[in-house]
């Protein structure tokens, strides 16, 4: 089988897997964002490196929650400081953190100090915590953190990727390299599972919740504004 149908196969079982495993995960990290909306509070996330693409999933999207927010590091997204120990705790001091806001982290591995030092303040202050990462890959590690604790250990939630060890799912044993990377599929189909549950749940209580549209539509833009207007003065802090 070619790279391309191995990548295929893989991702199918990746997301059969999610579903038959991560639905209960997936239900409570929902009712984290439920909460959220309804004390009217910022689900904030967070990934470093290439786990960014997975925060941005959350946050700013067309069919998503409007009061919602991607944390930027402030040295950029490449992940250059996240194995240093203090980075962290140091940058989520700049965050704008209130009482009735959720935090979604994402980190494959979960063991490098920039993401274990932020969660551990968050939880702290007592906000709840959702994480994404390779759950069996993170067990097995060795933290990075003078703790020995993993970004997992500090979740409410956990959402288990479930992706290959190294994030990597296709051999090539020519070379002893592997290729095909499922983080970011299995991140975006978790992540975008929990908005999607959170949504129906609002719905249920009669609640309307305030998703953004796609600003390419008639009257999106408006409409968006419209709603932003209730978080403006949050919404583009660190």
């Amino acid at each position: 089988m070619n790279y391309v149908d191995q990548f295929y196969a893989k991702i199918d079982y990746i997301l059969k897997k999610i579903r038959t495993e991560q639905r209960e995960n997936i239900e409570r990290a929902a009712d984290i964002l439920t909460e959220t909306v309804e004390r009217g509070g910022i689900i904030q996330s967070f990934g470093s490196g290439h786990s960014f693409a997975a925060a941005i999933e959350v946050a700013g999207r067309a069919g998503g929650f409007v009061n919602s927010k991607a944390i930027k590091e402030f040295y950029g997204i490449n992940g250059w400081f996240e194995v240093i120990e203090g980075v962290g705790d140091a940058f989520i001091r700049l965050v704008d953190q209130q009482d009735e806001d959720c935090f979604i982290f994402i980190s494959n591995s979960g063991k490098n100090p920039l993401h274990i030092d932020m969660a551990k303040y968050i939880k702290e202050k007592g906000n709840k915590l959702i994480v994404v990462t390779n759950l069996k890959d993170s067990q097995n590690a060795k933290s990075l953190h003078s703790s020995g604790k993993k970004l997992y250990e500090f979740a409410d939630v956990v959402l288990d990727n479930c992706g290959d060890p190294g994030d990597c799912g296709i051999d090539i044993p020519e070379y002893g390299m592997k290729t095909g990377p499922t983080s970011s599929i299995s991140a975006a189909y978790l992540l975008d599972s929990v908005v999607l549950q959170a949504i129906e749940n609002l719905v249920k209580k009669g609640i309307e919740p305030p998703i953004m549209k796609s600003a390419n539509v008639e009257g999106g833009r408006e409409y968006n504004e419209s709603l932003i207007e209730k978080y403006k003065d949050r919404m583009h802090r660190v």
